[in-house]
């Protein structure tokens, strides 16, 4: 699989096999009702999501690998351009992880799923 195909499935919310079919519920993350609810399979090629009990454990490695990039990219923009106090930073920091903690499940999510598929060929 090409990392193309895995970056369009994460931001997308499609099925890293056929890339058709969504991985989620809700295209809205922030959907109260439904936005981190996943399909149990894809509906286009019914690819079964959670193959097993506790699958997607891994998936919290790359949520903590997307959510340590982000910090990073604010730490070093505060080093080497903004120069805000430290606990500037920190409620910066803090609420943008919060704010986007509903991304990052998500795409952890199908990265993880991505990383285990072998996409269908048309």
């Amino acid at each position: 699989m090409r990392i193309t195909d895995i970056i369009y499935a994460t931001v997308a919310n499609k099925c890293p096999r056929c890339n058709i079919g969504h991985v989620f519920e809700n295209n809205n993350p922030y959907s109260l009702k439904n936005g981190l609810r996943m399909n149990i399979h894809c509906p286009h090629c019914h690819m079964k999501f959670e193959r097993e009990v506790g699958y997607f454990y891994g998936a919290m490695y790359v949520s903590y690998g997307l959510q340590t990039a982000l910090i990073t990219l604010l730490y070093t923009l505060n080093i080497f351009w903004w120069n805000l106090p430290s606990l500037t930073l920190v409620f910066i920091v803090l609420s943008l992880v919060l704010a986007l903690f509903p991304v990052t499940f998500r795409w952890s999510r199908i990265i993880w799923i991505a990383s285990f598929t072998r996409r269908e060929e048309a």
